[in-house]
């Protein structure tokens, strides 16, 4: 150790060969130094570690927060709302988007018991077939029906959610995008003067009602209530008031383009051809379930 006195080095001891000087004091001051030094380049990174999960908490928080009050002011003031959407509402609208796709499916995968219920108690009440059934049938069949909505038949015949929901989600997604793409060049045609995401977060702002139509029909079909069928049509059809409410709530920056109600049936033909392969891939996934009831031991055991 050098002696900070003299500089003299020493092999060991208390005191320097040399001067004298009291050599453990040093010692103890160069430990503390080193401590502190240690602390000071440890603390930041002991300090900074619990920071990152705080941060992503707050921002999930803040997102959260400015997409429900953008949610309700979208109830609220519809028009209003959207016609102040600018493109820092992108995020809120795909939101939005992603919520109208998926609770479709969703809605569909949790009622479709009762679905099929409603559609062959129709059947009953159709002239041709109620003069031929008599009242104990549709005794039995609102026994079946109850049956039907006390038992798990997802776990029977193995009807994946996972499967379903995500599969037919994103293909409503593709379907939206594949509209509001449409809607958007039908405006340019008209000489709207916009940015894609300007539009595509009013189009998604004018979108919040029927959003907000499927999720109460969502609520509705985990309650087992079977009116949940009637917002679910009201929110899909709703798609068919969003196009022209978007188009015309921008201003037309020239005289020359197309007319706005044609460039409305434009999309409405495209809305008609979307509908339509969501309805078949729905409809495949119906026969689906009905084969895999049909080849089901234990559901007709329940019979």
């Amino acid at each position: 150790m050098n002696c900070s006195n003299c500089g003299h080095f020493n092999d060991g001891g208390k005191f320097c060969v040399k001067c004298g000087h009291k050599l453990q004091e040093e010692a103890a001051a160069i430990q503390m130094a080193a401590a502190s030094e240690y602390q000071s380049q440890s603390q930041p990174e002991s300090a900074y570690a619990p920071q990152q999960p705080n941060q992503r908490v707050r921002q999930a928080k803040k997102v959260s927060k400015s997409f429900f009050s953008y949610f309700a002011e979208g109830i609220k003031n519809p028009t209003a709302t959207a016609q102040a959407a600018g493109e820092s509402q992108f995020v809120n609208a795909l939101i939005t988007v992603i919520l109208y796709a998926l609770s479709i499916p969703i809605m569909l995968y949790v009622g479709w018991k009762l679905l099929l219920i409603q559609f062959v108690r129709s059947m009953f009440k159709l002239p041709i077939i109620s003069e031929e059934l008599a009242p104990s049938d549709m005794e039995d069949f609102n026994t079946g029906a109850d049956l039907i909505k006390a038992t798990d038949i997802n776990s029977i015949i193995h009807f994946n959610f996972t499967d379903f929901v995500f599969k037919q989600g994103i293909f409503i997604f593709i379907g939206l995008a594949v509209i509001i793409g449409a809607t958007y060049v039908a405006a340019k045609f008209g000489k709207v003067d916009v940015s894609f995401k300007e539009f595509f977060s009013r189009f998604g702002t004018f979108l919040i009602i029927p959003t907000a139509l499927l999720l109460i029909g969502l609520v509705l079909a985990f309650l087992h209530v079977e009116y949940f069928s009637y917002f679910m049509n009201f929110g899909l059809l709703s798609i068919f008031l969003v196009v022209p409410f978007t188009i015309a709530s921008f201003k037309q920056s020239g005289t020359n383009g197309l007319d706005r109600i044609y460039s409305t049936l434009i999309v409405y033909v495209v809305i008609t051809i979307v509908l339509t392969f969501i309805a078949n891939g729905l409809g495949e996934e119906v026969k689906t379930i009905i084969t895999r009831m049909g080849n089901s031991s234990e559901l007709n055991d329940l019979f």
